[in-house]
């Protein structure tokens, strides 16, 4: 994949938090817990497009 899409897929991600943070009005307490299931999804994503993911698998405990 590359680097400029996954450079988009952030800024959109980026772009899309502040509209919902700005504009839609919510308790504070549901922002924060959108705002972190957000950016820990788009860190699993970042996870498994460079491959970490795949390489964790061969790991045995």
């Amino acid at each position: 994949m590359p680097i400029l899409t996954i450079l988009i897929a952030i800024a959109v991600t980026g772009v899309i938090l502040w509209l919902v943070n700005s504009y839609i009005p919510m308790q504070r307490t549901i922002k924060n817990i959108l705002n972190a299931v957000v950016i820990i999804i788009l860190v699993v994503w970042l996870l498994n497009v460079f491959g970490v993911l795949d390489s964790l698998k061969n790991i045995t405990v």
